[in-house]
């Protein structure tokens, strides 16, 4: 049997989340075929928890394992990591340089997707369209006329590298602009602020099951707050309706634009992109490479509506990874 390490926690504020995620895996994984360790990557401790909460630490120089004076070492890492540092390429690197399959993408795709500018950017010249935006890093000055005339009111502020809308505001006057970019400041040291998008929100899940890219049935988001925060995300305040109510025309179009990102950026592993379509337009805003695994989350939705099990979805990523 296979020894498969589930790493989950990470360094930033969705660490609790990624735990719950990461016990999902755990729960649905086939345990005929794996034996399954649930491992915490926290800044202070990289520990193995068992079942009776006992910790292990990790050996950090082959990311192994010792348990009653037994060795183990694993044939695959399966990523539940959100946040740093297991969606920004630095996990991934580590376990490239031990030679340790793991399921999420390559070390450069997780940080340039991690990094909503840069991602942004290089799509860009596909002809993939996204708000208009203006960056800032910390200590630049702030000039709100400017970013006012150029992306005009209501706006977001959003920290650069950071997931589950931790830090976003959506901002209504100028005067509100300074104390939202402080916010997002708290987050990240970079900043990206966007033009408001005025549209349906849906989410589009692009995986690789079996050997095929395919396009899970995409969600539509309807937030009961100004926008799909981190309370709309987690705690009931939204509408998540799978399948989208949009045109069989505009669910080819967006699954097409998030399965050619997927592509053109040579991506592995699980992938969410979401959107905004204005009057036909579908406008990019990211992608995220580590997506919630929870029941609530919008993956483990989709797959649902596809037909696939948890226990295959989890499965496969494993199986693609060891391939």
């Amino acid at each position: 049997m296979k020894n498969i390490a589930i790493i989950m926690g990470g360094y930033s504020s969705e660490y609790k989340i990624s735990l719950i995620s990461g016990n999902v895996v755990y729960k649905f994984l086939d345990k005929t075929k794996y034996n399954c360790y649930c491992i915490h990557i926290f800044r202070d401790k990289w520990v193995c928890v068992d079942d009776d909460k006992n910790e292990y630490p990790i050996d950090r120089n082959d990311f192994s394992i010792t348990i009653a004076g037994e060795k183990i070492i694993f044939d695959c890492v399966f990523n539940a990591i959100h946040g740093t540092p297991g969606e920004d390429g630095l996990m991934q690197a580590y376990f490239e340089l031990l030679e340790i399959p793991q399921t999420s993408c390559d070390y450069y795709q997780a940080a340039l997707t991690f990094n909503k500018r840069d991602f942004l950017s290089v799509l860009k010249p596909y002809g993939i369209k996204s708000a208009t935006s203006y960056y800032l890093n910390k200590g630049d000055e702030i000039n709100s006329e400017e970013i006012v005339a150029k992306l005009g009111l209501p706006c977001f502020v959003k920290p650069n590298k950071a997931g589950s809308s931790f830090g976003i505001s959506k901002v209504k006057t100028a005067a509100e602009l300074p104390i939202a970019i402080e916010v997002a400041y708290q987050e990240d040291n970079e900043i990206i602020i966007e033009s408001f998008l005025d549209g349906t929100e849906v989410t589009v899940g692009v995986i690789n099951y079996r050997g095929e890219i395919i396009v899970l049935p995409i969600t539509e988001i309807v937030s009961e707050n100004d926008f799909f925060d981190y309370e709309a995300k987690y705690q009931g305040k939204s509408q998540e309706i799978t399948p989208a109510r949009i045109s069989p025309e505009m669910t080819k179009k967006v699954g097409d634009i998030a399965k050619r990102a997927y592509e053109l950026l040579k991506m592995k592993g699980f992938s969410r992109t979401e959107f905004i379509i204005v009057d036909n337009e579908p406008f990019m805003l990211e992608m995220n490479t580590i997506p919630g695994l929870t029941p609530e989350s919008l993956i483990p939705q989709q797959a649902e509506a596809a037909g696939i099990k948890l226990t295959d979805l989890f499965d496969n990523a494993i199986q693609l990874a060891l391939k």
